[in-house]
């Protein structure tokens, strides 16, 4: 594979060793320092935001009140921060935003006030990278952090996981992924965010009995593992088919489920990207279907399951070579699915396919790679150029009625959406506008 496909692909990089030197927690300020400010009275009671693809982990949230359009100059811009290198997605909690970025030979998370932008603290880790693409795009960090209780869990693409004390950064236990566990070495680094359930942490690893693992929350001890698959970089999520709780995750060459509680495996299909590169999260829609798509021969396919007793069976509806999402976030919508198609060494087109048949309804080459959430009716999206857009899409077409240039190149992180305050990011900077 030459030069010019590896600066085409998904950002994200080599899996680098991290210096066994104890990583340190810097205070933003004293230990006087005020606490951060809760959410004003006036704000919509939305569900907090605290993990990736927000509360349910469907990039959709119950807010309301949101403009359907702006003045010239765009929403009311609340603040703005430089941050650092990275695309990892915000949480955030009774007013205060998590996330993580890099700078060279470290890699930080941080707790910044959501109503002002102001680091309350941080942590950092030796790092050290290198990646062919990290001139162009960057060297990540790429995982959203979780927010679980009083805990706070993140993934650096060393395949660091850690497990913080989300009101200080104070360090409770650490597992390394790669070196500790022999998970897979991803050309790009570690990229899947972690999902709580019950009292587990859950990450893809990779591996012999390694594909997917479970630690406690609380100590970081092995609950279970399982899986003889190699990890991507895509994040699993949560399903219920029928009354059965499981875990879709996407692994090198499929697309599978396991029981949260001990590991074992439920159902899989065949899914398989080349180099490993299946970045998108899977979609769980009405109807028990589950939708996959990634580049790289890859394609799209949508499956639906049967529950019988305690057995879940999945049957193919339809698949398409010509439909891959690079990466960024899919939505279902009303039946449809809404996404940016391709983009590995070509020209992204934003699309939209019919759920049951895969049939496309239409695809529009002026929005190029995007990302999504869907509140109040209306389609929040963000295109890789940093301009905003207020959407209602159709099977008809894409109305766009309002937007505005608000970050730069390579804004491909998911925004979040809470009450009426959005948190957007690019490749350097950090924003919150207020849409209501």
């Amino acid at each position: 594979m030459d030069r010019r496909t590896f600066l085409t692909m998904m950002v994200a990089v080599p899996a680098a060793a991290q210096r066994k030197t104890p990583p340190a927690t810097k205070k933003a300020a004293p230990a006087s320092a005020p606490a951060p400010a809760p959410a004003p009275a006036s704000a919509p009671r939305t569900p907090p935001w605290t993990q990736w693809g927000g509360p349910r982990r469907t990039f959709q949230t119950d807010a309301a009140g949101l403009k359907d359009t702006w003045p010239a100059s765009g929403p009311r811009v609340v603040w703005k921060r430089a941050l650092g290198e990275g695309y990892s997605a915000p949480s955030i909690e009774n007013g205060v935003l998590y996330t993580m970025y890099g700078k060279p030979r470290e890699e930080v998370v941080i707790a910044a006030d959501a109503e002002t932008g102001k680091t309350l603290w941080e942590r950092a880790n030796p790092m050290t990278f290198t990646s062919d693409a990290a001139r162009e795009q960057g060297n990540g960090p790429y995982s959203a952090p979780l927010v679980a209780g009083d805990r706070l869990f993140t993934t650096g693409v060393a395949g660091r996981l850690q497990c913080l004390d989300k009101k200080s950064g104070q360090l409770l236990w650490a597992q390394e992924l790669v070196t500790g566990h022999g998970g897979s070495r991803l050309m790009y680094g570690y990229a899947s965010s972690p999902i709580a359930f019950r009292d587990f942490v859950v990450v893809p690893v990779g591996g012999r009995e390694r594909g997917l693992m479970a630690f406690q929350q609380t100590d970081g001890k092995v609950a279970w593992s399982g899986i003889d698959l190699g990890n991507v970089y895509s994040s699993p999520i949560l399903i219920d088919v029928g009354g059965l709780e499981q875990l879709v995750a996407v692994l090198d060459g499929a697309m599978l489920a396991v029981n949260p509680h001990n590991g074992d495996l439920q159902w899989q299909v065949p899914f398989k990207a080349n180099y490993s590169i299946a970045v998108s999260t899977p979609v769980w829609g009405d109807g028990n279907i589950l939708f996959v798509s990634a580049e790289y021969d890859a394609g799209a396919k949508v499956v639906r399951l049967e529950r019988s007793g305690l057995q879940t069976r999945p049957t193919e509806l339809w698949s398409s070579s010509r439909l891959r999402l690079h990466h960024g976030n899919a939505m279902l919508i009303d039946g449809v699915f809404y996404f940016s198609s391709g983009g590995k060494g070509s020209q992204a087109i934003l699309s939209a396919v019919d759920a049951q048949s895969g049939q496309i309804y239409w695809q529009q080459r002026s929005i190029q790679k995007a990302t999504f959430v869907w509140a109040d009716r209306k389609l929040i999206a963000l295109d890789e150029d940093g301009t905003l857009m207020i959407a209602h899409p159709s099977k008809d077409g894409f109305h766009v009625s309002a937007q505005a240039p608000l970050l730069s190149r390579l804004s491909w992180t998911p925004p979040a959406l809470v009450g009426s305050r959005l948190y957007i990011r690019d490749r350097r900077d950090l924003m919150c506008v207020d849409l209501s």
